[in-house]
């Protein structure tokens, strides 16, 4: 059998070309440091969205001048939220109902003038929770001073089918009851409009779920005593296709709307509105 060896003089030399290519190589290894810190490198105390979202809201309250002037409450959660959002700042490129809500409840016509009260990531119970009067240990939204809507556009309790309570319908179904409740108790002489959960990109979570909660809340508000103040406005059908299946270029990510999503809603939730104001008018005369 051969062996080969190497001498120690080609060892060195070897060594030298290595350390010679170490040299050349190093400035390539070596990470580029940024001159400008990034926020990355400062200390800062953790704020959650939903907990900037409350303060903005809680600072909105505070002016009753301007409340007076509202006539449409909107309240629920994530999916009510983005009625403000322009870019979205989780998913590149999509849009949410900034501009929709511009065209439509800033004022311009005065008696669609909105405050939104929506709150990404609220339940149910969250939403009783800022509901609740403040002499109760809740936040007392409705009770803010000057507060006197026409109407409360309530769309919430899709979040509670995640993490469920189980039976899922009969929980989620009693707390956007409770919601109803709550909003009636503290606006007694506002109309709400209760809308239909929106439909999902899961198809096994609308057919099980969402559509049988749906089917409860239309059943709901035709019940005494319900039937006196909620009127249903039906938005799953608005984004749904023949086959029953979510449109999904209403939406920005198989769950909240985008832009063209917001204006369907809005293009189906005036007219409703607008049939409630007439109803309203007519029983008036008749009484």
């Amino acid at each position: 059998m051969k062996f080969f060896t190497i001498d120690r003089k080609s060892r060195r030399s070897s060594h030298h070309l290595l350390f010679a290519a170490a040299l050349v190589l190093s400035p390539l290894c070596t990470p580029a440091w940024s001159a400008t810190p990034f926020q990355a490198t400062r200390p800062a105390v953790r704020v959650e969205y939903w907990q900037k979202r409350l303060a903005e809201i809680t600072d909105q309250l505070q002016d009753g001048r301007s409340l007076a002037s509202v006539r449409l409450v909107f309240l629920g959660d994530s999916i009510t939220d983005f009625w403000g959002l322009a870019s979205n700042p989780w998913v590149t490129g999509a849009t949410g109902g900034r501009s929709v809500w511009n065209e439509s409840f800033s004022g311009s016509p005065t008696q669609n003038l909105g405050l939104n009260l929506g709150i990404s990531g609220d339940r149910t119970e969250h939403v009783l929770y800022r509901l609740l009067p403040q002499s109760a240990g809740g936040l007392g939204e409705l009770d803010a001073a000057g507060l006197n809507p026409e109407f409360v556009v309530l769309l919430v309790g899709i979040n509670n089918t995640w993490d469920p309570e189980t039976p899922v319908v009969a929980s989620v179904s009693d707390g956007i009851r409770a919601v109803i409740s709550a909003v009636h108790d503290r606006q007694p002489k506002a109309m709400v409009i209760l809308e239909s959960l929106l439909p999902t990109n899961d198809a096994l979570k609308n057919r099980e779920t969402v559509l049988p909660v749906n089917h409860r809340l239309r059943e709901l508000t035709a019940s005494s005593p319900f039937a006196d103040y909620v009127v249903y406005l039906d938005l799953y059908s608005k984004f749904v296709d023949s086959s029953g299946g979510q449109m999904s270029g209403y939406f920005m990510d198989g769950l909240h709307p985008n832009e063209s999503g917001y204006r369907v809603w809005r293009d189906a939730l005036l007219p409703c509105i607008d049939n409630a104001r007439r109803a309203s008018a007519a029983a008036k005369q008749k009484g």
